[in-house]
């Protein structure tokens, strides 16, 4: 049995969604649950020929579509076994198509394909009750959907980039792919780019990787996200079927969660279209400028590559001003500051280096020891203070920056604020808010560190 992953995108983060039940956190005391009194589920039993669920059955909380338990759950039951037979992945493209589309594009623009091509054939459809059941576009809140306004809540967040990166991505895969759908007009007639990236977020806010690839499985992604959940869906590629294990207990009529990973509000928002007011896997991307004409800058650049510290270059080689980082929240009481990367660390401690013999030191320290750049203080007291200081320094400006950014939001709600913007405000500000929370961990921690740092050395 093998645990499968909600499929992601393809930068940095790695990532799944419910954007039509984004905020699938919410206390019981706010949801109006009612069983479905649709055929869903006796559609998708005949067409497997096995029983999906006896445990389950669907309803509407105040935030969409959800599943409940319909009689009491033990923690170990079996809740949901979905064969692969009626699961949506690239196989399912007609013959035709696959041959055309060959390895042009991946296998997210193939299911989205496949979603199109079922789409057009409307009720005819052998997969109707299903797709019928799939978030229109004005239900999305994925921030590739977002206006150019609404992004401007999250510019000073790296989503913001991130977004841009995904929205190109999904246009280049549209491009590649244009040209195969216009072969079969009958089908594909004017597909839109707008269309395609409807269905291409469809499969990366709700298909789940294993090792047979990407793939929809239905009445399973009607589960919505706790990221405290210890409950996955689980794949065996031996028997061909995706099953849900409970992690815990459920009366009836308790909505039913899972994990969809651990991920960022970053990651829920860019693929999933929702935010959790407070997000235990929140983590910061950030970046640090090098100083501009600094001497030694070729011989510390050449020092952090030869030790696979990966730098970012512009077309003209090293004249990039940036690198990149992620951070994670500093629980209080931690001593070495996990959640801050050594990477980092050792980032900053190599650009306070004022001598090649400093930066030889450091060469040689990595040498005799584990292959790692500047892992202990550096040896001259009053560097490595400056070093933690430079960084303190930059999460200070972030944090002020995200500060200035939610107080620019106004209230969440007004009269003259449609409901969806109302929506995607909090989630902006639920995003900033998690920023904020591990910058100021971060910072936290590099000042009790300096503070420490500065009294020892009064002390000598």
């Amino acid at each position: 049995m093998l645990l499968i992953a909600r499929q992601f995108s393809h930068h940095w983060w790695r990532h799944r969604h419910r954007p039509h039940v984004s905020l699938s956190h919410a206390p019981l005391s706010q949801l109006n649950f009612h069983s479905e009194s649709d055929d869903f589920l006796p559609w998708l039993q005949r067409k497997s020929g096995t029983e999906i669920s006896s445990a389950l059955s669907i309803g509407e909380s105040t935030h969409g579509r959800a599943l409940f338990a319909s009689k009491t759950i033990r923690a170990g039951d079996c809740i949901l076994k979905v064969p692969y037979s009626v699961q949506l992945a690239p196989d399912n493209l007609a013959p035709e198509l696959r041959d055309l589309i060959g390895d042009s594009v991946g296998d997210v623009a193939k299911v989205a394909v496949v979603i199109l091509c079922e789409q057009k054939m409307g009720q005819g459809s052998e997969w109707a009750p299903y797709i019928s059941r799939l978030p229109r576009l004005e239900e999305m809140h994925s921030t590739i959907f977002w206006s150019e306004d609404e992004l401007e809540m999250i510019r000073q967040s790296s989503l913001y980039q991130e977004t841009i990166n995904q929205r190109s991505f999904v246009e280049k895969e549209y491009s590649a792919i244009r040209t195969v759908l216009e072969c079969f007009p009958e089908m594909f007639q004017s597909i839109t780019c707008k269309e395609f990236m409807h269905a291409y977020a469809l499969v990366t806010s709700r298909a789940w990787g294993s090792k047979k690839g990407y793939s929809l499985i239905p009445v399973a992604d009607f589960l919505n996200h706790d990221g405290t959940s210890e409950s996955i869906v689980l794949s065996d590629d031996d028997k061909h079927f995706s099953e849900v294990i409970a992690d815990r207990n459920y009366t009836q009529g308790e909505q039913v969660l899972i994990r969809y990973g651990k991920f960022s509000n970053a990651t829920l928002l860019l693929d999933f279209g929702f935010t959790l007011p407070y997000n235990i896997h929140d983590q910061v991307r950030i970046q640090v400028n090098r100083p501009h004409h600094d001497a030694l800058c070729d011989l510390k650049l050449e020092l952090l590559k030869r030790h696979h510290r990966p730098i970012n270059n512009d077309v003209n080689g090293f004249n990039s001003s940036v690198d990149c980082f992620t951070i994670k929240e500093v629980r209080s009481g931690s001593e070495k500051g996990k959640g801050i990367p050594h990477s980092l660390r050792a980032f900053a401690r190599v650009l306070r280096c004022t001598s090649c013999e400093e930066l030889s030191d450091l060469a040689n320290e990595a040498a005799e020891h584990d292959g790692r750049l500047a892992r202990r203080p550096l040896t001259n007291r009053s560097r490595e203070i400056e070093a933690h200081q430079m960084l303190m320094e930059v999460l200070t400006q972030l944090a002020e920056d995200c500060d200035a950014s939610i107080k620019s939001l106004g209230p969440v709600s007004s009269p003259a604020m449609c409901e969806r913007l109302s929506l995607r405000t909090q989630m902006a500000r639920d995003l900033l808010n998690g920023e904020i929370r591990i910058l100021n961990s971060a910072r936290a921690w590099l000042l009790h560190y300096c503070t420490t740092l500065i009294a020892t050395n009064c002390h000598q």
